[in-house]
């Protein structure tokens, strides 16, 4: 009998020919559907290899509930939605991604920041309802980006690459990490270190690019937007729970801060109800790595992962290497 695999939502077409020509692939076609846990439950009582996506939750209770269950491939960087743990008390490799997304989040992350600064989604919407209010009209006056100070919180691969798009701005750079690079890395990226505190106050944007984890929930808080500029936009595209979203409502509403765009959720799919209503904030749904050439890299990179596994290789990319000790 062909192995059987199943894929939580569509991926490029591509990847999926290369499944099909190892196994049978069943697929929920809706690519506005999130599969549900009985739903996922079920797909598993028929399939042995699954390949989720990054909204997805495979808990333990599915874990332990589906005996046919030979792999885990994760279209994420870290399975932050699989419980790792217990895959790897049952012997089932968890497979990853590598940092594919760095160019193509970077690129979202200054979209949403000019967005935000600019005005843009307000603007659009006013001349699709008939208003315009003249060239030098002072109505969508908004933030200045070039020569402004950009303080990036968390200097990683894509923060790395927010900081090299800034320099096309002419933007004074500032960051914060856990460890601080040293000079000459400074150097060469443009970039100057400041205490988390320091970099809030500095800062004329706020950059969000650090990993989750359980050191980084709520990272920006009450106590963290308090010290912002009144004239000061944040934009978040790391990870939703790294900000408190409805510290970040209240901050807005009471012009704490000039405005936010946001890409990430701290209850994905939902979105804290009172961000739908500010004018001064920009919303997409978690679509950084949404970009043709990165999503089919994506998906080849998963493929290689479960090709490997139903061939009897170790997975390229094992994120729980002891389930081969």
């Amino acid at each position: 009998m062909a192995p059987r695999i199943f894929v939580t939502q569509p991926i490029p077409e591509t990847a999926l020919a290369r499944l099909r020509e190892v196994g049978d692939v069943e697929m929920n076609p809706d690519p506005l559907h999130i599969t549900t846990k009985s739903e996922l439950q079920a797909a598993l009582t028929r399939n042995e290899y699954l390949v989720c996506l990054l909204h997805d939750r495979v808990d333990r209770e599915v874990i332990e509930g589906s005996p046919r269950l030979k792999l885990i491939a994760s279209m994420a960087i870290v399975p932050a939605g699989v419980d790792v743990a217990a895959a790897t008390a049952r012997g089932i490799p968890v497979t990853t991604i590598p940092p594919l997304v760095t160019g193509a989040t970077a690129d979202l992350h200054w979209a949403l920041l000019l967005a935000v600064a600019r005005r843009v989604v307000e603007a659009d919407r006013a001349v699709r309802s008939g208003l315009f209010p003249g060239g030098q009209s002072l109505y969508f006056v908004g933030g200045e980006v070039h020569g402004k100070t950009l303080g990036i919180v968390g200097l990683g691969q894509i923060g790395e690459a927010v900081a090299r798009r800034a320099q096309g701005f002419a933007m004074r750079i500032l960051y914060t990490k856990r460890h601080r690079l040293d000079a000459p890395r400074e150097d060469s990226l443009g970039v100057v270190y400041r205490p988390l505190d320091d970099l809030l106050r500095e800062s004329d944007f706020v950059s969000l690019n650090v990993a989750l984890t359980a050191e980084t929930v709520h990272l920006i808080g009450r106590r963290e937007l308090a010290l912002m500029r009144p004239s000061a936009f944040l934009v978040n595209t790391a990870r939703g729970p790294v900000l408190d979203e409805k510290a970040l409502v209240d901050a807005l509403e009471e012009k704490r801060i000039a405005g936010a765009a946001l890409d990430v959720y701290e209850h994905e799919p939902l979105v804290e109800p009172r961000l739908l209503t500010l004018p001064n904030v920009v919303l997409t749904p978690h679509i950084g790595s949404a970009a043709l050439d990165t999503r089919v890299w994506i998906a080849d990179v998963v493929a290689d992962n479960v090709i490997a596994v139903i061939r009897g290789r170790r997975p390229p990319n094992l994120y729980n290497p002891e389930v081969y000790a």
